[in-house]
């Protein structure tokens, strides 16, 4: 069949613009800056307490637990009242509470909201209460002694980073001020002494930005000034941080990693209710009697009761994949311990786990909703952080010029189709 001129060269032309509809790429977004990610704790960062020896505390903590020696709940305990059903999934094996040790319930609950329970020695007096999981028992569901390895490295080479160019601390009296203009990261080295003389702590950076706070020394007490709050500011006015407000929607807090490398103590002070997350792998943390941590611990030891609870504003920031130019080693084990006990390696007999109804029992968290960290209402996007050459976006536009070519040739080609067939017709 003969084809006219015309109908050959619009099909050439069709030919390329199929070609072009069916391979052109949609535009990407912007890839995460090289040497940073938002997973730097692996499975420790999914537990709001990740403790590698003893935890005795009470009466709550809103997020999941993960206790390596012997968990002491006999002043009642509730776990994972504010997981999403995401974060339950997230977990190794969809446990919110993990014991190594043995679970001490004395005459009160050891409450488990959401997510199964893994205990890996005996249960006292009373049996756990699941509420939507599962009971069992095993002791290594979790490597806490590899996971505590990682982490004491991690921690070390944190402390490696250098401070942001152009961050500010400054202890004016009783008020200490921590002040960086990075919109990606900013890393600020306090000693120790210095942050115990702060009645008050004032943090001023970008909304978006991550925030380190290396601490050097091996003992800090947050009582020896009395510290009484922490005042956040994404770039507006300073906010008293709490579980029901803070500076920017969560996001300054949410990003906000206090470093402990050396400490092998922790004290907070009851009066004040402590923003971001808390990394001191050596250290035993006294958590007081009232007042929470808005954040997430990872410690070698814990006591806490009272208000001293740990609310679920898990750390989002992105920090270095290998700060300091060290990577993380798991084989380097981190220093002193105290309160470590032994894995139980005896399966002893566990009391039959009760389940619940759906009343929240006495001690465990009231139903109010947990506060989102999302980013203020038309903030921009941060900034590579500082000290990484961030890439630029990527729009989409190298994938085309080759769809462009690849047109150009097949229109190219049809065109020497409607020649050829015009000489055959000469001919």
């Amino acid at each position: 069949m003969r084809i006219p001129t015309t109908a050959a060269l619009l099909a050439a032309l069709g030919g390329s613009l199929a070609l072009g509809i069916t391979v052109a790429p949609v535009a990407q977004a912007a890839p995460a800056p090289a040497g940073c990610t938002t997973d730097a704790f692996a499975i420790a960062g999914k537990y709001g307490e990740f403790v590698l020896g003893d935890d005795v505390h009470s009466p709550d903590a809103e997020g999941a637990v993960a206790v390596g020696g012997n968990a002491d709940f006999r002043g009642g305990f509730s776990v994972a009242n504010e997981l999403s059903a995401a974060e339950v999934d997230a977990l190794p094996g969809r446990a919110s509470l993990v014991v190594r040790g043995d679970l001490l319930n004395g005459g009160s609950a050891t409450v488990v909201m959401k997510g199964n329970a893994v205990v890996g020695g005996k249960v006292t007096d009373r049996a756990v209460e699941l509420h939507h999981g599962a009971f069992s028992q095993k002791a290594d569901l979790i490597d806490f002694d590899a996971e505590f390895a990682k982490l004491g490295s991690y921690s070390a080479a944190l402390a490696e980073e250098p401070t942001t160019s152009g961050a500010q601390v400054r202890l004016d009296g009783n008020r200490l001020t921590l002040q960086g203009g990075d919109s990606g990261r900013n890393v600020f080295s306090v000693p120790a002494d210095q942050l115990e003389k702060a009645k008050e702590v004032f943090i001023k950076v970008p909304a978006g930005a991550t925030t380190i706070v290396n601490v050097s020394g091996q003992d800090y007490d947050m009582a020896a000034a009395g510290t009484t709050g922490f005042f956040l500011s994404g770039g507006q006015d300073f906010v008293l941080d709490d579980k029901s407000q803070s500076a920017s929607e969560g996001t300054v807090r949410a990003e906000l990693l206090w470093n402990f490398p050396d400490a092998t103590k922790v004290t907070k002070n009851s009066q004040a209710a402590w923003p971001g997350s808390v990394l001191a792998p050596k250290a035993h943390l006294e958590l007081g009697t009232a007042a929470p941590v808005n954040g997430s611990v990872w410690v070698a030891s814990l006591h806490g009761s009272g208000g001293a609870e740990t609310h679920h504003f898990p750390f989002t920031g992105c920090l270095p994949e290998a700060p300091g130019g060290q990577t993380p080693s798991p084989g380097t084990t981190p220093g002193s311990t105290p309160g470590t006990t032994p894995p139980a390696t005896s399966t002893p007999s566990v009391p039959a786990t009760t389940p619940s109804g759906s009343s929240t029992p006495s001690g465990s968290p009231s139903g109010s909703a947990t506060p989102t960290a999302a980013a203020p209402s038309g903030s921009s996007t941060p900034g590579a952080p500082g000290g990484d050459s961030g890439d630029l976006a990527s729009t989409g536009s190298s994938g085309t010029i080759p769809i462009v070519i690849g047109g150009a040739l097949v229109l190219a080609a049809g065109a020497g189709l409607v020649v050829a067939a015009r000489r055959r017709k000469q001919a």
